[in-house]
């Protein structure tokens, strides 16, 4: 689906999506390298937003 790969501080990167997104939960948030496409799944089904919208939200908390 995506070429994303999550790179870096996941915990850092994890805490910023909480916050954005307050509905979020730990568990919403697991992430095991190499599945990074069910965390995005994951995550679209409970914000409502596309798997490209995620994916795109995701990149751009990577690169700040």
């Amino acid at each position: 689906m995506s070429d994303l790969k999550i790179k870096g501080n996941w915990n850092e990167l994890k805490g910023k999506l909480k916050q954005k997104y307050s509905d979020l939960t730990d568990d919403d948030l697991t992430y095991v390298e190499g599945k990074e496409d069910e965390l995005i799944g994951r995550v679209q089904k409970k914000i409502g937003k596309t798997k490209e919208e995620v994916a795109g939200e995701i990149k751009t908390l990577i690169e700040e």
